[in-house]
This record gives structure tokens, sequence and C-alpha cells, in this order.
């Protein structure tokens, strides 16, 4: 192996846990209601939005003012990450993709829920430091603690909003841009 192949080998696992360390601080920074933290880990013209089409935010300071918006509803929050697939894009060094695997337990409303979810994300290194370049939020249930049993049996297995939803995942599926 050669120097050079050497050096792009330790800067693709740098790029990795780089990208990997977002997840990581986007998932306690939201859980901590830190937007002033949160808003850095996007790209400046960054995008946060949902399936379903109730998120839809371009830019920091929309991000985060739609993140306002949400904690009215949500007090309590505890999220966790199980798996985060990251690709490099081999033609552009400053690009990314990756789907990353997570449940909540929230306070919405005064209502204990529990949440299955699929971020899939793009990444770009901006001003040095890889950030979330657009998420996209996918659910696989979104659901009151006390109907959760019941709810995995159905396909109308988002509940957040006072009514009874299709679930996106894993009925429908998103594209992944990379290769599976």
């Amino acid at each position: 192996m050669t120097a050079q192949e050497m050096e792009t080998r330790v800067r693709r696992l740098e790029d990795r846990l780089e990208i990997a360390g977002i997840q990581a601080r986007y998932t306690i920074f939201i859980d901590d209601h830190d937007l002033a933290r949160v808003a850095p880990l996007f790209a400046r013209n960054g995008r946060f939005r949902s399936a379903d089409g109730v998120m839809d935010a371009i830019g920091r300071e929309a991000i985060c003012a739609q993140y306002k918006e949400r904690f009215k509803a949500l007090r309590f929050g505890f999220h966790t990450t199980q798996d985060h697939v990251i690709d490099l894009d081999d033609a552009d060094p400053d690009r990314a993709v990756g789907i990353v695997s997570s449940h909540a337990e929230v306070v919405r409303n005064g209502r204990a829920m529990v949440v299955g979810m699929r971020y899939y994300d793009e990444y770009v290194r901006e001003g040095g430091a890889w950030r979330i370049a657009d998420r996209n939020l996918h659910f696989f249930y979104y659901v009151p603690v006390d109907e959760y049993a019941a709810a995995l049996s159905t396909r109308e297995r988002q509940r957040a909003y006072g009514d009874r939803r299709p679930a996106e995942l894993p009925e429908t599926r998103q594209t992944y841009a990379a290769a599976d």
C-alpha cells in the first residue's frame, strides 16, 4: 500500500467517525433542547423534513424555529441511535449519505409515547467540518405507550397528532442513495 493510499484510507475513517459524531451530538442536544448546539450540525442551507410533510425547514434558523414549535408539545424526550450506515461519495470527498435507525421515548402534549424512526441523511463538508445537508425523517411508529402493542399490528402506527395515520416504514421504503 502506498503512502497516498494509506492517507486516503485514514481520511475516510476519520470522515466516518466525524459523521457518526454528528448523530451522537444531535441526539444529546435534541434531548437537552439545546438548539444553539443543534444548529451548527446542519449545513448553512441544510434541510430537516419529515416524510409525512409535517416538518420541512431549510436553513439553520428555520430548523431551530421548527424545533421551538415542536418543543411546545414535546417536553421530555430520550432518543437513542441503534445503527448508522455511512457511505462516502467516491466521486466527491466532501459528500456522503447515511441512514440512522433510532428510537425515542417522549412526552407529547402530556402523553407518554414511543417512536421508531429512521433518518435518511445527506452530509456535506462545509467550512472544514461535516454537517447534515438534508435529513428526511420516516416513522416505523409513533404511538402512545398504552396503544403500543395493538398499534404494531396495523399500518396506522403514526398517532402523534391525535389521529391515526399510516406509518412510512417498512411499507414504503425511502430509496437509499448509495448502493445497497
